[in-house]
């Protein structure tokens, strides 16, 4: 089931949480809402379920208007972070109970909802567990039972209030993994908001990064991290190398050294320079590519690459981070050479085009 929300603005007295916000999500897909406190991403999934209710605009299911209709009566399964599970209820008892309070009409027999409720046991592997108490449940089998009972009245559209938050990063890991087989088997469309980089991007189709009550940028995964579309995306998603200079003609001015951009900007000026880790060209000898010494500072194997903290010698103040690839692991106090050719730079928010970023800009003009 498609959702689609038209011109969402949300208020709390004076603070505006939502500016405007619109994004259409097709039937199937999964999207993580990412962004960090306060940003608006629970605001959003709540209004989605119907537990708030906007100040203007629209929500509509397969072109359906919900806008106003009561949570009871859309129809979405909503996994909460801390389970919310019944605790004088028995696993089985707490799959079943949303199948147990539904209007005597739309309620299954009582033998339906047994093999409903066994069919859901063995989806989340849990089936051993049926008669124990959520006292008696690790945090991982209690998110399960929380899923199983939210798929137990087969929403066509499930929501996930950052649902793997209070587990420790394996037992995340483990159900990161196994949400998305799910999402694969039956193809409802999932909505789950997460503050964790990893997370968003590891088992979603579209990642939508919000920040002060507006969408920063929707987009796959991979495109976010490759692409981002504004300098908060940028400085947001993962490790980041930030270095201020300024641009006089063709070339990056940073403390005495200089270097050609291989473009002349049309903007003139104050910058600030930014490069992920592996975007930093390094090289133990100095070249065109890699012309600016640095001082090993910190060094760490992780397998295929070594992550470095580099201190510039006598260019810039603050140390950078690189990855080095390769088996051959540089020492602390080693001398190496970093170049900085592949850098995004912006005045303010503003991002500065590169020469063939100007060119495709004017052909589509």
């Amino acid at each position: 089931m498609s959702i689609e929300i038209a011109r969402i603005k949300k208020s709390f007295g004076r603070t505006q949480v939502l500016n405007d916000i619109s994004l259409d999500i097709p039937s199937g897909q999964m999207v993580a809402l990412l962004g960090p406190s306060g940003s608006g991403k629970t605001t959003l999934l709540r209004i989605i379920a119907g537990l708030e209710h906007q100040s203007s605009g629209h929500i509509r299911f397969h072109g359906t208007d919900v806008s106003r209709l009561h949570a009871r009566e859309r129809k979405v399964g909503f996994v909460f972070q801390h389970y919310a599970l019944f605790r004088h209820m028995t696993v089985f008892d707490n799959i079943a109970f949303g199948l147990t309070v539904l209007p005597r009409r739309d309620r299954p027999t009582a033998a339906a909802i047994k093999t409903k409720v066994t069919q859901l046991l063995e989806m989340v592997q849990l089936a051993h567990l049926a008669d124990r108490f959520p006292a008696q449940l690790s945090g991982g089998q209690k998110q399960r039972v929380a899923l199983a009972r939210a798929l137990a009245v087969e929403p066509q559209i499930l929501l996930l209030d950052e649902p793997f938050g209070a587990l420790d990063a394996q037992v995340r890991k483990e159900l990161r993994r196994w949400l998305r087989q799910l999402h694969e088997e039956l193809k409802f469309t999932s909505v789950f908001v997460t503050h964790d980089q990893e997370e968003a991007t590891e088992v979603v189709d579209r990642v939508v990064v919000m920040s002060q009550g507006n969408i920063e940028q929707a987009d796959a995964p991979d495109r976010v991290w490759r692409e981002p579309a504004t300098r908060f995306v940028l400085e947001f998603m993962g490790e980041v190398n930030r270095l201020t200079g300024t641009v006089r003609g063709g070339q990056f001015h940073v403390g005495a050294h200089r270097w050609p951009l291989g473009y002349t900007p049309a903007y003139q000026g104050p910058v600030d320079l930014f490069l992920r880790p592996w975007e930093v060209d390094i090289s133990r000898r100095t070249s065109l590519d890699s012309p600016l010494p640095v001082q090993v500072i910190e060094a760490s194997p992780k397998g295929h690459y070594t992550q470095l903290v580099v201190q510039p010698l006598g260019w810039y103040h603050d140390p950078l981070t690189v990855v080095m690839a390769g088996d051959d692991v540089p020492q602390r106090g080693e001398r190496l050479f970093v170049g900085l050719q592949k850098a995004r730079l912006y005045n303010g928010d503003q991002r500065i085009e590169t020469r063939e970023e100007e060119l495709a800009l004017a052909k589509s003009a």
